[in-house]
């Protein structure tokens, strides 16, 4: 309100219609949740937020992966080795067209050439090959697919064997994220209660885990993988390597994460706040989780975020060395094996393409981290 004869308000004045009020007028008023203050906050990462949309996009794909892709990830067609990607045409309805193949006599490889006398009819929601989505739920019905399905169908192309790159890149999809959150929640559980203890207790406690954490440190990273991937049976299946891969990532992974936290909780172990929760009667574990933990979350948050990547970098390493995770099982890491070989690539460069895939995947969790970061930080808001 201004009186006559004045200027007008220095500030911006809120509306004195609630109704009438933004969101964003919402979130800056004292009474502001801190849930809504952190979401106005990530809202403006742009960056962070498209990754975050990325991100849902790739864990959907990695929830349903037997219905978006066309084939299952063990179906071949061994006359269509290293058939390249088929375009999508869209003049009297979706269809591609067939191949037309030739071998060199001299070095026996094969070309392709497109024939467009035969044309394959293409359609959403298509019967296929069978599946039990979720393990539980019989289906044949996939999201795209040739109508016919025993005609080729390869969007990006095919490999060695003739399995569809995109199937088994999809299915690749499940292993490769999941393992990273996987790895990731382990080695969050071990650095928080063993750097917790630590910086809480300190005196032996302190020194006896902190001469732990400097074993693991100094064993070089990639050796400590080679060895312990190296000493699993061979006999186990895909399913128990998996998580045999999933624990040897988490037992490298959670030593910094410790260090940080023990030098966190030796900083607040006197601090008022802390002290007077002590005296209140509060337990040890009460006072960490309640009190201590909550006052570095924008820390924990960008942590837990960023080391996501380096596990699904660690296990697509593992993978594409051999001794990760090895077929039946498919992984990003599994499917860039056969980039191993120049000759190869050069005949099918689209083997590649899972290696792209792991790097949009970083680069939008590096992202998300850090609009999450920023966001849980009152001081960036």
């Amino acid at each position: 309100m201004t009186l006559p004869g004045t200027a007008g308000p220095a500030v911006d004045e809120l509306p004195a219609d609630p109704d009438d009020r933004s969101e964003d007028d919402l979130a800056a008023l004292p009474e502001a949740s801190p849930g809504r203050l952190f979401w106005r906050a990530f809202r403006r990462h742009r960056i962070a937020f498209v990754s975050m949309i990325v991100l849902a996009l790739m864990y959907l794909v990695a929830l349903v992966p037997e219905f978006l892709a066309p084939t299952g990830p063990e179906a071949l067609q061994a006359a269509y080795a290293y058939a390249p990607p088929q375009a999508v045409r869209f003049d009297g309805g979706l269809h591609v067209f067939d191949y037309t193949s030739e071998v060199d006599p001299r070095t026996n490889a094969i070309s392709y050439s497109v024939d467009e006398s035969r044309r394959i009819d293409v359609g959403l929601f298509v019967r296929g090959e069978p599946y039990r989505l979720f393990g539980l739920i019989p289906g044949d019905r996939h999201l795209i697919g040739p109508v016919d399905p025993s005609r080729p169908f390869f969007l990006l192309g095919a490999d060695a064997n003739g399995h569809d790159l995109l199937s088994r890149l999809i299915y690749g999809t499940r292993i490769s994220l999941s393992v990273g959150l996987i790895g990731v929640l382990l080695a969050f559980v071990l650095g928080i209660l063993l750097g917790g203890l630590s910086g809480y207790f300190g005196g032996r406690v302190d020194n006896a885990i902190q001469r732990l954490i400097e074993f693991f440190m100094s064993i070089p990273t990639l050796p400590l993988w080679l060895a312990l991937a190296a000493a699993l049976p061979t006999s186990w299946g895909p399913v128990q390597r998996y998580f045999a891969i999933t624990v040897i990532l988490a037992i490298v992974a959670w030593t910094g994460l410790a260090r940080v936290v023990r030098g966190r909780f030796l900083a607040l172990r006197s601090d008022e706040f802390v002290l007077a929760a002590q005296l209140d009667g509060n337990s040890a574990l009460r006072t960490t989780l309640r009190h201590m933990l909550p006052s570095f979350t924008s820390h924990l948050i960008a942590q837990l975020t960023l080391s996501v990547p380096g596990m699904i970098i660690a296990e697509t390493s593992l993978s594409f060395l051999g001794l990760g995770l090895a077929p039946p099982a498919v992984s990003w890491g599994v499917l860039l094996q056969a980039a191993q070989n120049i000759r190869a690539v050069a005949t099918a460069p689209w083997l590649l393409i899972p290696g792209i895939a792991v790097v949009i995947a970083v680069l939008a969790l590096n992202f998300l981290g850090d609009g999450l970061r920023d966001a849980a930080d009152p001081y960036h808001r």
